[in-house]
């Protein structure tokens, strides 16, 4: 790959297409749990709030990690991250695969989430190296896709290898799967040059450099905007560990479909994300094309998708539905509601100096992901207090999730205005310590 600071296609999507096997494999690690739970739960005799317990821990350093690894990608290529971060992942699958107490796979989990945290926000900035402002929508999407594909494979392949070889030998493949991406990536990974973004503000079209200025971290995350796509961000996570921890057992266990049944209709309910996912994102680029402001093609649109995944939700735990509609019914809820994740990064870098987006973008899915880290427990408790209920248990945490979103989207929609903070935070801006 060349070194040249004009956008470069080919490199710039084989780096998407490395970047989006890396989070198949990161959704995989975080999958793997949830699709082993009935087994691993009678196995070392955890109840539904202990296992949830367990799960959420993934989650605990997840933020602390993310923020710490995000200051350090303003200054250290993201390459070196990137690699030392998919070595350690594939280190710490083999413990996990060994461990026979409750508390040697929680401190498993815990140091395994540590090290997983900052992946997405480093890739999202490694990413905006080779794409510029306007075309980054949908290279987003792309990766946030490998983890659409990670948790397909895990619907698909861990029960069958669960079923065939015990739920340990899960642990090995994952850590056999992660030393090859980083054999790739030290082949093929490249750091981007790209380092320009365009200002959509009409006084502000130039060129931002990585060494223009920068602003106190207090004025740029007490501003609204910046606020709602963090709120955004943590009830889509919050969804988010919904689905990785229950929904396999909530597919198996509330609605009745057996062990390779329901690994099948979580795969099915993932890959529906895809599709949802990339064409939003492309109407979204399209409409900034044809002339639409950010807030109309990312805010307004991120918000209204999401109120629309919070009414199927409300549908789907208020209303009598078969088992197929009900899977059906959160396939396109969750696919709408986590639309926020594409756009976030690409708003964030939008409002934010240059040499301060990979610290913002990684304090957003910090604050994103503590979400991620309450919802299983929480859910975990709803189900446990009313498990004499049958689906209705799970259904309550749904309906739970479906409250948080709406009321984020809402929000949003009050107080996301991505032009108007570009202005205020350009104002502001001047050469500061950070």
């Amino acid at each position: 790959m060349s070194t040249s600071s004009s956008w470069q296609p080919k490199s710039a999507w084989t780096v998407t297409a490395l970047l989006t096997i890396l989070a198949t494999i990161n959704f995989l690690d975080k999958i793997v749990l949830g699709m082993v739970a009935v087994p691993l739960m009678a196995d070392m005799h955890l109840s539904p709030a202990q296992f949830g317990f367990v799960a959420g821990s993934f989650f605990w350093l997840f933020s602390t990690s993310t923020v710490l690894v995000g200051f350090l990608s303003n200054r250290v290529q993201t390459r070196w991250i990137l690699l030392a971060m998919a070595v350690s992942w594939s280190v710490l699958q083999i413990p996990q695969a060994f461990t026979t107490s409750t508390l040697a796979l929680l401190l498993c989990r815990v140091i395994l989430g540590a090290a997983e945290g900052p992946s997405f926000p480093t890739s999202v900035h490694a990413l905006f190296k080779w794409f510029p402002d306007h075309k980054r929508s949908v290279p987003v999407a792309v990766i946030n896709q490998g983890a659409v594909v990670g948790m397909v494979l895990a619907g698909l392949l861990i029960p069958a290898i669960t079923q065939r070889w015990g739920w340990r030998i899960n642990f090995f493949v994952l850590a056999a799967v992660g030393v090859v991406w980083c054999a790739l990536w030290l082949l093929f990974g490249r750091e981007g040059t790209l380092d320009t973004v365009r200002r959509t503000s009409a006084d502000s079209t130039a060129p931002v450099t990585a060494g223009g200025p920068r602003l106190p971290y207090r004025k740029i995350l007490t501003d609204a905007s910046i606020l709602s796509v963090f709120l955004l961000g943590f009830v889509a996570y919050w969804l988010l560990g919904q689905t990785i921890t229950w929904l396999p057992t909530y597919l198996e266990k509330g609605l009745g479909f057996d062990g390779i049944t329901a690994g099948r209709l979580f795969a099915l309910v993932i890959a529906f994300a895809a599709p949802v996912n990339i064409g939003l994102s492309a109407l979204s680029q399209r409409m900034l094309r044809l002339g639409a402001t950010t807030r109309e093609a990312r805010a307004r649109l991120t918000s209204i998708v999401m109120i629309a995944g919070a009414l199927l939700f409300f549908a789907l735990a208020a209303i009598d539905l078969t088992p197929m509609q009900k899977v059906f019914c959160y396939a396109i809820a969750a696919a709408l509601s986590t639309f926020c994740l594409t756009l976030g990064p690409a708003m964030i870098a939008e409002m934010v100096p240059l040499a301060q987006r990979g610290s913002v973008i990684a304090i957003n899915t910090a604050v994103a992901s503590l979400g991620a880290a309450v919802g299983p427990a929480v859910v975990g408790r709803l189900i446990q207090a009313n498990s004499a209920t049958g689906a209705h248990a799970y259904e309550i945490g749904i309906g739970v999730t479906a409250v948080l979103l709406l009321l984020a989207a809402l929000a949003a929609l009050r107080w996301l205005h991505p032009e108007r903070s570009l202005r205020t935070l350009g104002e502001a801006a001047a050469p500061v310590t950070a």
